[in-house]
């Protein structure tokens, strides 16, 4: 799809199929604007007639119309007081999806001088991913949208008017859900692995990737006690971005990387929907995605750690036991009491290798409990930080992206439960706050002076039904906050 800006005069404009948005104070008003090309009598009739008031949500859409033009639509957005970057996104999207069959290109008409500054990026960003589509595994694969084109008309210049990095955002979203979304025997290891090194040769980062014999030189027995069911070797991918110039901050990105979890031993049975966990390492493929993302933005200043300890959860004569006790690379000894709860395991020591980078921050992301679905929903992902200015920074970066992230308690006490007769710490804690124990468990594995964070995606990562920017699928949740919290800082 691409994308253009039209910033002549209006009346000089010659298109075939216009969009306007209006509010719902001036509706009949706005229509001035286009009287050169549209009847206002008579659309005002047919809009009157359609009970169109310019409320929020509401979509209207009309086939020639007349000569001049060959399509016209109207966008309600509500009153001007409360129109926000969240609801232009969800408005936008929610129209794109009805009208990506119906035109080759249209060309959109807002009220860009009531709206934020960074309105048509947000325009852009919600266009392109509410109409993503994904056929790579079905026969629908040469069907092609016939939307094609979308150009913006600004009633004046707009200064630096550039979708480069919106273009690099949604090229990250996009490729998060690609990853969510593929199949188990499509995604491995080290097809993962494989996609990490594209990134670094197509952003000019370096790229690591420890095989199982370097990460057993490195003691991590915490992620390999994970991937010993599995006849596929694990992979421990390592993005490097480096900026030129002066670098104020490093920062580490690390994600889960399960690209299937079975459950271990522990099988995933009922409810659990087992069918389903290739989207368990959504964590990863946030990482990665905006690996991909902030490669093509290159921010100033920082460089950044994209960690990524990939593996399966597999059955065999192999497979960790529960109650085995395994040592992670930091040296605490953990019992296995549940070995569905594996990905806290591979996260404990690469957590324990980011620490080791000493990096001002790390941010971990991972399809990690049910608990947190439980807690909060499929809208809103569980967020714990050992640093309350972080979490707000988080929040706020995630809130301007349209992705709601909420931040949970970590409650002492409750590490009581992680406490064992044998071992360290078991892995598991009680059933109650199991969202919470798990966010403990990470703590143990970092240098307690690095600001950290862990954000839960667990609820957040698919959706079964189109929502706001995201298609029905994977949603690739993450990335767009990761980025937005990259250039806030």
């Amino acid at each position: 799809m691409q994308f253009s800006i039209f910033d002549n005069q209006l009346n000089s404009w010659n298109g075939s199929a216009l969009v306007m948005g209006v509010f719902e104070e001036d509706t009949f008003e706005y229509l001035e604007k286009i009287g050169f090309i549209l009847n206002k009598k008579l659309i005002s009739e047919k809009i009157i007639k359609q009970n169109f008031k310019g409320e929020k949500g509401q979509h209207l859409y009309f086939n020639f119309l007349e000569e001049k033009l060959n399509s016209f639509s109207l966008i309600g957005l509500g009153k001007k007081n409360t129109l926000n970057n969240d609801s232009l996104r969800s408005n936008l999207s929610d129209f794109a999806r009805k009208i990506v069959d119906k035109e080759n290109k249209i060309s959109i008409l807002l009220p860009w001088q009531h709206l934020d500054k960074d309105a048509i990026n947000i325009a852009f960003e919600a266009i392109r991913l509410s109409t993503y589509k994904d056929n790579r595994f079905n026969n629908k694969k040469d069907e092609k949208s016939i939307l094609q084109e979308v150009e913006f008309i600004v009633e004046e210049k707009l200064s630096s008017i550039s979708f480069n990095k919106s273009e690099s955002l949604c090229e990250g979203v996009e490729f998060a859900r690609r990853l969510v979304a593929a199949p188990p025997n499509s995604l491995t290891p080290l097809e993962m692995s494989v996609k990490a090194k594209e990134i670094a040769k197509s952003h000019d980062l370096e790229v690591k990737i420890l095989e199982k014999g370097q990460c057993e030189d490195m003691k991590m027995g915490a992620y390999l006690a994970v991937a010993k069911g599995s006849d596929l070797d694990p992979k421990f991918i390592h993005l490097i971005y480096k900026p030129k110039g002066v670098i104020r901050k490093k920062i580490a990105l690390v994600g889960k990387g399960l690209t299937f979890d079975s459950g271990g031993y522990n099988l995933k049975v009922g409810a659990s929907q087992i069918e389903m966990m290739k989207y368990d390492m959504g964590g990863s493929a946030a990482v990665l995605g905006a690996a991909k993302a902030l490669g093509g933005i290159k921010p100033e200043g920082i460089e950044i750690h994209f960690i990524v300890a990939a593996c399966e959860n597999m059955i065999n004569g192999s497979a960790v036991h529960p109650g085995d006790v395994i040592q992670a690379a930091n040296g605490k000894t953990i019992e296995i009491n549940n070995t569905d709860a594996e990905g806290r395991l591979t996260l404990a020591d690469a957590l324990t290798y980011a620490s080791n980078l000493k990096p001002d921050t790390i941010i971990d992301l991972a399809t990690l409990t049910g608990a947190c679905v439980i807690a909060l929903g499929n809208d809103i992902a569980g967020l714990w930080s050992n640093n309350d200015n972080l979490a707000k920074e988080i929040m706020e970066s995630g809130k301007k992206a349209g992705e709601i992230i909420w931040q949970m308690p970590l409650q002492e006490s409750y590490r009581e439960g992680l406490k064992s007769h044998i071992a360290d710490m078991k892995n598991t804690g009680p059933r109650p706050g199991g969202s919470i124990t798990a966010a403990l468990f990470l703590e143990e594995f970092f240098d307690q002076n690095i600001n950290w964070a862990h954000i839960d995606i667990a609820g957040t990562c698919w959706t079964d039904k189109n929502k706001g920017i995201n298609p029905s699928g994977a949603t690739g949740f993450g990335v767009r906050t990761l980025v937005q919290w990259i250039k806030d800082n």
